[in-house]
């Protein structure tokens, strides 16, 4: 399998704190690595980092081959255009914690945005497009509904479906269901489940154990912005290696 996401040696610094200190990390085409930790482990800002959301300060990330945020000229590292990250952004999908869908448009009108705006997609086939997406996330009858007018649940289906309407080569989940009622979690790990098992390769970040378990093909651990321990989940959830594994997983198991 190929490699898909190549993360190299980050490090990232917020002033004095130094919140990832030289993460390594690859994720093959088809994968899903959940990323667990504590809070302030670096799990969010790693994940922002894959698609220049926020600058690296050292290391490389790769999606697909190409470099992310950066040109190579010799050993030097340029810093791409806004314009030219926003089109590496189109390839990398991210479903945010708390959803971030346009509040003063319909749930189609929310799809069909970015495709005709970024991809420049005819409206009609991005509305087909959209349509079938909705259907896909068990929300085909609420294309005309306003966000506010959805659960929470529904409104985290509608912003997974945004960000499959541009195909992208990798979906990114920042806590998807932490800001969500019990009982809507569900629905949203279905949903996250079924395009596991259709081959989309996913770095989720999230406390649902249970999920990591059921759906990862690789965990990653990690604590004080480093990856302390990756593998797959009967390794590392059942047997790690790693004491600082053991200790986090004995207060949320």
């Amino acid at each position: 399998m190929t490699v898909m996401v190549d993360i190299r040696s980050v490090h990232k610094r917020f002033g004095e704190l130094e919140v990832l200190k030289g993460i390594d990390l690859q994720v093959r085409a088809g994968e899903v690595a959940v990323v667990l930790g504590p809070s302030g482990s670096g799990k969010s800002t790693l994940l922002r980092t894959i698609n220049h959301l926020e600058k690296v300060d050292r290391g490389s990330i790769s999606v697909d081959g190409t470099l992310i945020g950066y040109r190579r000229s010799g050993d030097k590292l340029y810093e791409l255009r806004e314009r030219e990250v926003l089109r590496q952004r189109t390839r990398i999908g991210f479903v945010f914690q708390n959803f971030h869908l346009f509040p003063h448009l319909t749930v189609l009108e929310n799809i069909v945005e970015a495709p005709v705006a970024a991809l420049r997609r005819p409206r009609a086939e991005a509305v087909a497009s959209a349509r079938l997406l909705l259907e896909r996330v068990g929300l085909a009858d609420r294309a005309d509904a306003y966000p506010r007018q959805l659960s929470g649940g529904q409104q985290q289906r509608v912003a997974i479906a945004r960000a499959l309407a541009l195909e992208p080569k990798l979906l990114l989940f920042d806590e998807p269901t932490s800001a969500l009622d019990p009982e809507l979690v569900g629905e949203v790990l279905d949903v996250i489940r079924d395009l596991a098992r259709q081959g989309t390769t996913m770095i989720v970040v999230t406390h649902e154990i249970g999920f990591a378990r059921e759906v990862a093909d690789t965990v990653v651990f990690m604590a004080d912005g480093r990856v302390v321990e990756t593998g797959p989940p009967t390794e590392v959830l059942d047997a790690p290696r790693e004491e600082r594994t053991r200790a986090f997983l004995s207060k949320v198991l």
